[in-house]
């Protein structure tokens, strides 16, 4: 019985590629052989040996931190069995491939060169990630997750550089984290689902200001070039937007800056246009999610939905994110597909453009800066930076 692309593609993902170094496993490479450890997870070879003490022979699992011996490995033969068997059943190819990315109206897109620059993070590190945004000039990776302490700053080579946001309800602490952004000022905007609330930190994790009793329930958030911050409230059905003196941790102004919204959640507001991008999820069971962008005074100029698209596309696109580039362009994430798309700047009919599709499982937040787009992959719980 044949296999769908699609199958290919979530066995590719799921089973047949180490998720340390998000290399396909190669039983005929020795480096690429994939190994059990003593605790039941598999990585390749090469893997195995990079993370053990050079002396002791033992590492801990990346996945379970379990402590484990790098001599107690073993092959995994039921992997590489279940490898030989789908390149048996596909002879012309030497791995088994993921479907076409998407097809615009112009036929097949090109490539564009972005390539996987680094991933951090991984299961422990980063809990359920759900948010992400890029710290001042620095360019520190600034997401928000399940861990102890909700908000972990990274630098772009993954070294940890930070932590805050205890799991809690008293001032300071976070109880539900789902979507961060940064000022322009560098102070870092969480929304708290647990106690419905905006809540406002330095860049070191100092509390300037909480906003609540504001909120039925608030999800996405971006700031504008002004610092001012945008919140969608899923329940109320509204864009806020907040105006803050983050100096003396006071709220100079709230005000419904959209109202009659659907669901909505993903936020992005773009510094160079101020446009506002917001998603709306309009039937959560069949995934149909429609894009609107409005003009700095709010005024509604685009709107766009997923069935729409993918009538121009081989792939029925699930909008998961949204970000501006640095010249306005639209770009989002598809959580089903695992990929990062472009639809240019919505002046026309928009023109879906692949931009990433190699090693992502499911995409949750997207920040763009210049050529480089800086990834949450809530699938395996990284960060992943493509660059040119």
């Amino acid at each position: 019985r044949s296999v769908g692309l699609g199958t290919l593609r979530e066995i590719q993902i799921s089973l047949l590629e180490c998720k340390v170094c998000f290399e396909l496993f190669n039983s005929q490479q020795r480096e690429r052989r994939p190994q059990n450890l003593s605790c039941g997870h598999v990585l390749c070879l090469e893997c195995v040996t990079a993370l053990s003490h050079p002396v002791l022979r033992k590492l801990e699992c990346p996945f379970c931190r379990q402590l484990c011996s790098a001599d107690g490995t073993s092959h995994c033969q039921v992997l590489s069995d279940l490898q030989q068997l789908l390149l048996s059943r596909s002879p012309s190819s030497s791995t088994p491939r993921p479907p076409p990315l998407c097809r615009t109206k112009g036929g097949p897109s090109s490539s564009t060169g972005l390539r996987l620059r680094s991933v951090f993070g991984g299961w422990g590190t980063l809990v359920n990630p759900t948010g992400i945004a890029v710290l001042g000039p620095s360019g520190a990776v600034v997401v928000v997750h399940d861990g102890a302490k909700r908000v972990a700053v990274f630098s772009q080579q993954g070294r940890k550089l930070n932590s805050f946001g205890q799991r809690g309800k008293a001032v300071g602490d976070i109880c539900y984290p789902v979507d961060v952004a940064v000022s322009p000022a560098g102070c870092v905007v969480v929304t708290d689902a647990g106690d419905k609330a905006v809540k406002v930190f330095t860049s070191r994790g100092s509390h300037v200001v909480t906003v609540r009793d504001s909120f039925q329930l608030p999800w996405g958030v971006d700031t504008n070039s002004g610092g001012h911050i945008l919140v969608s409230d899923v329940q109320a059905g509204m864009l806020s937007l907040l105006k803050v003196d983050y100096g003396q941790g006071v709220v100079l102004e709230r005000r419904t800056a959209v109202s009659d919204l659907r669901c909505p959640r993903a936020v992005a507001c773009c510094r160079a246009t101020g446009n506002t991008a917001v998603m709306e999820h309009l039937a959560e069971e069949h995934q149909h999610r429609r894009l609107k962008v409005f003009s700095q005074d709010f005024q509604l100029l685009h709107q766009v939905d997923g069935f729409s698209l993918s009538l121009q596309s081989s792939v029925r696109l699930n909008m998961s994110g949204v970000a501006f580039g640095g010249d306005g362009d639209v770009v989002l994430t598809d959580s089903d597909q695992g990929l990062v798309c472009s639809l240019g700047k919505l002046q026309s009919d928009p023109a879906l453009m692949p931009l990433v599709g190699n090693h992502l499982v499911r995409p949750v937040g997207l920040v763009v800066l210049n050529d480089t787009f800086i990834v949450l992959d809530g699938g395996d719980h990284t960060v992943k930076i493509y660059s040119a």
